[in-house]
């Protein structure tokens, strides 16, 4: 009895040992991480990005690689003019989202370069460059407190009222009003509480009120199904009127109204123009289209 009750302690010991090892480990990485030092800086001479009125984005012979032996994206060139919605479509591993993260410049280009009201992003501040877009995502990131707050994070200087506001052009009121606690309504984990209708939502009103000339929507409705897809398609198609947008597209029949749709494969452009004269071309947008207008006859 004695060795039975010893052993209980001792193997409780033994669990809070490995915890702890298993937590000052984390730590170890996580401070490692805090060490890191970003490879894309302010160079000495960056200066703030000035956009007129509606901004101009231009992509100018840009090619792009992880890693040498594989091109990501060859010698891309296209603009959206100011007020324009221009979409990128293509098979997963096209580039799509390598182009994304370029305009962030989250990466530098290999050569080429991207501008946005005739100033190369290479000249300009990281703050001043990334708060002139908003994006909605295909994964909006919620945090574990009221919706409120979650909206207010697209502008953290922004007040209730304009809170508020945002919510209701991204027609999050009606859901709210359903709550019992309204807007004060916790989300829970990673927005758990929440459908991916009401994040992308979530999303869409962060970004209204973030106001940005430049908004990238970057499959922001490929994960829903089609009755809120088809809602959330209005509320984007709402808020990009008067903005200069980006839109990567999986799903094409959320493109049709695009002013210029461009088709990536393999990291090189190989049609573009409108959904009506790509159609006509008969080629490999055509084909995509007929793919998934069948597919989603089936359905």
């Amino acid at each position: 009895a004695f060795m039975m009750q010893l052993f209980i302690p001792l193997n409780f010991l033994g669990f809070v040992y490995r915890e702890i090892k298993s937590a000052l480990a984390n730590i170890d990485e996580m401070f490692k991480l805090l060490k890191v030092s970003p490879t894309i800086k302010d160079s000495p001479e960056a200066k703030e990005l000035h956009i007129t009125k509606q901004a101009t984005v231009s992509f100018k012979n840009v090619s792009f690689h992880y890693q040498p032996e594989r091109e990501i994206l060859h010698n891309i060139s296209f603009e959206i003019a100011s007020g324009q919605k221009v979409a990128i479509v293509g098979e997963s591993g096209s580039g799509k989202s390598t182009i994304v993260k370029l305009l962030f410049r989250f990466y530098d280009v290999k050569s080429g370069s991207i501008s946005i009201d005739h100033q190369d992003i290479k000249n300009l501040s990281l703050h001043s460059l990334r708060k002139a877009i908003g994006i909605v995502p295909q994964d909006t990131v919620l945090f574990n407190d009221t919706i409120l707050e979650n909206v207010r994070y697209g502008n953290p200087d922004a007040d209730d009222q304009a809170v508020l506001a945002a919510m209701k052009m991204a027609h999050l009121d009606v859901f709210i009003s359903k709550l019992p606690k309204g807007h004060d309504t916790m989300v829970g984990e990673r927005g758990l509480k929440l459908s991916g209708g009401e994040k992308q939502r979530v999303a869409i009103a962060r970004t209204l009120l973030k106001n940005p000339p430049i908004l990238v929507f970057d499959e922001a409705t490929s994960s829903l199904d089609s009755q809120s897809e088809k809602s959330i398609l209005e509320a984007i198609r709402a808020i990009s009127r008067g903005h200069t947008s980006l839109v990567i597209a999986h799903r094409l029949s959320t493109i049709v109204d695009a002013d210029n749709i461009i088709v990536l494969d393999a990291g090189r452009i190989i049609e573009q123009g409108t959904h009506q004269n790509l159609l006509a071309l008969g080629k490999r947008y055509a084909t995509l289209w007929n793919i998934q207008q069948k597919s989603e006859d089936k359905v």
